[in-house]
């Protein structure tokens, strides 16, 4: 399986969310939460579409790609989960790498708190991206689910209702 942008925000997230949409149980699809991410993400910035373009490349899609300049916009909700924007960011610059695009940088965007962040891909960087796909890779090809979290992270998770049916003490 490829390594999507999803997936390493996923594996600092929660292992079992990332297990569970790698094999194939997605729960995102009309969550509030992830509905509301998409809405900022399209309205914030209205005028980025006639300037730069939504890209796919290899296994990940980038919500602004500034071809002139190099750089990769990201768009998120809030800076709550900043470590794993920053790596999903740098994976991303890695994988234009990959595909032979040199010289990116990204930025990192939370129009609702009006912040910005550059974010650049270091020689460390590399070596942490190969080892974070391996164990992503052990994560998804184990043969069993890993154990729900029971972190307070659960509360606002799409796969929450999946995680904790059947239970009677939900944090």
């Amino acid at each position: 399986m490829q390594i999507t942008g999803t997936l390493i925000q996923y594996y600092f997230f929660c292992k079992r969310q990332l297990w569970l949409h790698a094999n194939g149980i997605r729960m995102e699809a009309g969550f509030d939460l992830v509905e509301m991410g998409n809405l900022i993400q399209e309205d914030s910035y209205k005028q980025r579409s006639a300037k730069y373009e939504e890209v796919a490349i290899g296994p990940v899609k980038v919500d602004f790609y500034d071809v002139k300049n190099k750089i990769i916009h990201e768009i998120k909700k809030s800076s709550k989960f900043h470590e794993t924007h920053v790596w999903q960011l740098k994976y991303y610059i890695y994988v234009f790498e990959q595909y032979g695009i040199d010289g990116v940088s990204g930025i990192l965007e939370y129009p609702k708190e009006r912040k910005t962040e550059e974010v650049f891909l270091s020689k460390p960087d590399r070596v942490q991206i190969e080892e974070l796909k391996q164990e992503i890779t052990k994560v998804i090809e184990a043969d069993t689910c890993p154990e729900v979290l029971n972190n307070h992270k659960c509360k606002n998770c799409s796969y929450n209702d999946f995680c904790y049916s059947g239970e009677t003490d939900i944090l």
